[in-house]
């Protein structure tokens, strides 16, 4: 086990991941929820959410199912007192704990779903947090991942290229610090070695056809305010070269005429 297994905590801890994530649920929860649909749980599902930070999904799940109950689990106090404010309307069928993806407080085989989203890129030997889901996954549950992969985002028109500067700053800052951004490719195969039966991947597409620009635009200025200073410490770009692609791309997410995707990865397979 390595030792550091929250190396982005600074990260996640600052302000600007609360925003990120609001405006990453405004984005995916369209395209993301007949996914869940498909899954057919039983009307009183037990659900785990693993890294759920303020509890966007959960609260979002829980008014759609309404007879089922929910297990939110995360290392950040501050963001484990959000979701409970949050979803305190919804009574003792939510609550949340903390405690870490890699030692989730839940006993062997009593969930329906076991979720983690928007976590798995950002932790070390991120196979290890599939093994937990999988534990806490009773037979013929369902593990759903949201794996980001930073090789799936492309933006025009923007100056330079965008390409090397994601392996170069993001990719880089990862792998110095303990992660893999690219993470999101692999999720198949590990499910798959794993024995899940059914595993698949979908995508959820953002971009300007399907999300609104000022939503999308808004999880790019929130990675900008707290990711560009760690990516500069953490790699051979410099600061001002940072922002500037920063810039470009949340001003081609914003131009009548710009564009910009993110292939969002969501992996699913059932436990057998």
């Amino acid at each position: 086990m390595p030792d550091n297994t929250n190396p982005q905590a600074e990260q996640m801890a600052h302000e600007s991941m609360v925003r990120n994530l609001a405006a990453q649920a405004n984005a995916i929860w369209p395209q993301e929820r007949p996914l869940f649909d498909r899954y057919e749980l039983p009307a009183r599902a037990s659900v785990v959410d693993a890294g759920c930070g303020p509890g966007e999904i959960i609260l979002r799940l829980a008014e759609t199912w309404p007879q089922s109950s929910f297990h939110g689990i995360d290392v950040d106090p501050a963001h484990l007192e959000l979701a409970r404010r949050r979803c305190a309307p919804l009574g003792d069928r939510v609550r949340f704990t903390p405690g870490d993806a890699f030692h989730l407080p839940v006993d062997d085989r009593t969930c329906d779903l076991a979720m983690c989203r928007h976590l798995l890129q950002a932790v070390p030997e991120p196979w290890r947090v599939v093994d937990e889901l999988i534990r806490v996954t009773r037979p013929g549950g369902i593990l759903h991942l949201v794996a980001e992969d930073y090789g799936m985002m492309h933006f025009h028109p923007v100056r330079g290229d965008n390409d090397q500067f994601w392996r170069d700053g993001p990719m880089t800052f990862a792998e110095r610090t303990g992660s893999d951004l690219r993470s999101g490719r692999t999720m198949y195969t590990i499910l798959a070695e794993r024995g899940l039966a059914d595993v698949r991947v979908d995508y959820v597409v953002i971009d300007p056809v399907r999300v609104p620009r000022d939503v999308f635009a808004n999880i790019w200025v929130a990675w900008r305010d707290g990711y560009a200073d760690a990516i500069a410490t953490h790699s051979e770009l410099e600061h001002a070269a940072i922002l500037e692609q920063f810039e470009d791309m949340i001003a081609a997410i914003r131009s009548e005429k710009g564009y910009g995707v993110w292939f969002l990865p969501v992996i699913s397979g059932r436990v057998v």
